[in-house]
């Protein structure tokens, strides 16, 4: 598998992703119908209440070693598989739906008792759920291991939204398009305070006094209107069933059992449904973050008048993201968070990373993932679709990195913990649509040939893929020149031995 991207290939990929959406059905959701496994071109009309719950502190605990060694990820692999473990116990004994389990962040939405009428019980089921996961994280941490009682935040939001597919190759799972689910993860992903944050429209819902704004985002519920939900919602589970669950649980499982080892590249091998806490997969490596800038915006105006091109401009784009890293930059998938990619790279042997070759070949996938955007764009309007604004976002860094999968037995989910994957996400977020930033553990370790290109502030503007070899090849990158030298030989195969030979001073006779 070659480590380059062409244009031609790229846009073959993504015609051939537009016809399997090109006619679209748009359903209401009926009582009691999956989501898991939506077709690509389906789409679910589903009333709920949205919850996103957030660790806010989870640094804390991949900083409970001053070096980020093995220990530190066994200890944060096993906080998190048993959180995986006591939320699934929640939910399913809530009668609420897992959306998605990235890392530290869930989401997940009430869609019962159905009906519009039933709008309040939804939400005040939805608040009772994440106080009830909040007061369990709260009793949780290891004085002994060194692991804090998670800090959480949570944001929720109720309304109309889009349920479509969201995955490839594995990992299928729902996604929901619209305002109760974006709005919903703003509120969670607005700050690290604690406390249960409700939109407007979920605080109309319950009676509550809204806000001078729809954007306040500092506003927790009060004690008295948590124990209003709670004493509504009634759910039939309790903190202390969860905990003594947890306990027991982390009692039967050491964290001498929790075994690494390290994979063999290419990462595009890797096969997820392999892995568990003691089959897990240990590297340092690069972790990268794609995400569509503008898509809340883009979601909330069209949702009403024109849903199918939503559904087709997230199938096409994050379906492009997904083989640029996998078959064009032999890279791995972990998942995709709404609508941004999270990917893994490595270069190197069984036995060690190529550091300098790994933040390089970051840097021509970053350069690729944004050409590839600006083909699928293309691709989009040329039939006749509305794009808006769309960007693409781009960040990245390099440090050790684990691969797992956790949680109850026949619903483990793909977990990346490191360091690296928490600055990576930070670096997409400091990003405009048309920029692409580097962490500064790669920008350190990386080549000088980086360095000039990203600059002191760590964070360039339209960094295409053209323009990354380019620039890295004219400051002697080795993994550019190894990609010029193959472009060269399938234009002229005569020509790369010249090229390869080192240039001689011209002396005269």
């Amino acid at each position: 598998m070659g480590h380059n991207w062409k244009e031609d290939r790229a846009k073959e990929r993504i015609k051939k992703r537009y016809e399997e959406v090109r006619e679209v059905e748009i359903l209401d959701y009926k009582r009691d119908t999956s989501l898991q496994n939506i077709p690509a071109k389906r789409a679910y009309r589903i009333h709920a209440a949205h919850l996103y719950i957030d660790i806010v502190n989870l640094d804390e605990i991949l900083d409970s070693t001053k070096d980020e060694g093995e220990w530190c990820h066994k200890r944060t692999l096993r906080f998190l598989n048993q959180h995986y473990r006591a939320v699934h116990r929640v939910l399913q004994q809530s009668d609420a739906l897992r959306v998605d389990f990235h890392n530290q962040r869930l989401h997940a939405v009430v869609a019962k008792p159905y009906g519009d009428a039933e709008e309040r019980e939804r939400v005040a089921r939805a608040v009772a759920i994440a106080q009830l996961v909040s007061d369990v994280l709260a009793e949780t941490g290891d004085a002994d291991e060194h692991i804090p009682n998670a800090k959480v935040r949570v944001g929720i939001d109720s309304g109309l939204a889009l349920a479509v597919n969201n995955g490839r190759r594995g990992g299928r799972e729902p996604l929901f398009l619209g305002h109760p689910a974006n709005h919903a993860a703003k509120c969670a992903g607005a700050g690290t305070t604690e406390g249960i944050y409700l939109t407007n429209a979920a605080r109309l819902t319950m009676g509550f006094p809204t806000l001078a704004t729809d954007k306040d985002r500092t506003t927790a519920l009060t004690r008295e209107q948590i124990d209003t939900c709670v004493a509504e919602a009634d759910l039939d589970v309790s903190k202390e069933q969860i905990i003594k669950l947890w306990q027991e649980e982390y009692e039967e499982t050491p964290i001498g059992s929790l075994e690494f080892s390290r994979p063999t590249p290419p990462l595009s091998d890797l096969d997820f449904d392999l892995l568990s806490t003691a089959k897990s997969k240990r590297f340092e490596g690069v972790s990268i973050y794609a995400d569509i800038d503008g898509f809340t915006a883009f979601v909330d105006q069209h949702i009403d008048d024109n849903p199918k091109n939503l559904v087709r401009t997230l199938h096409v784009v994050r379906a492009e993201l997904d083989a640029v890293t996998h078959r064009d930059f032999a890279g791995r998938r972990v998942r995709f968070v709404g609508d941004c990619l999270h990917g893994v790279l490595l270069e190197g042997t069984a036995y060690s990373t190529d550091v300098e070759a790994t933040v390089s070949t970051a840097v021509h996938c970053a350069g690729a993932l944004r050409s590839s955007f600006a083909c699928a764009i293309e691709h989009l309007q040329s039939e006749g679709a509305d794009t808006d604004d769309l960007g693409l976002a781009i960040g990245f860094d390099l440090g050790p990195l684990t691969l797992s999968r956790l949680g109850m037995q026949g619903s483990r989910l793909r977990c990346a913990t490191g360091r690296a994957v928490l600055t990576s996400e930070a670096e997409q977020r400091r990003c405009k649509g048309t920029e692409t930033a580097i962490g500064l553990a790669a920008y350190q370790a990386g080549p000088e040939s980086v360095r000039k290109v990203f600059g002191a502030s760590r964070k360039v503007a339209e960094l295409d893929y053209d323009s990354a070899v380019e620039e890295l090849a004219a400051s002697g990158d080795r993994v550019a020149k190894a990609v010029q030298m193959e472009a060269y030989a399938a234009v002229n195969p005569a020509i790369v031995p010249a090229l390869a030979q080192p240039l001689r001073p011209h002396t005269s006779k």
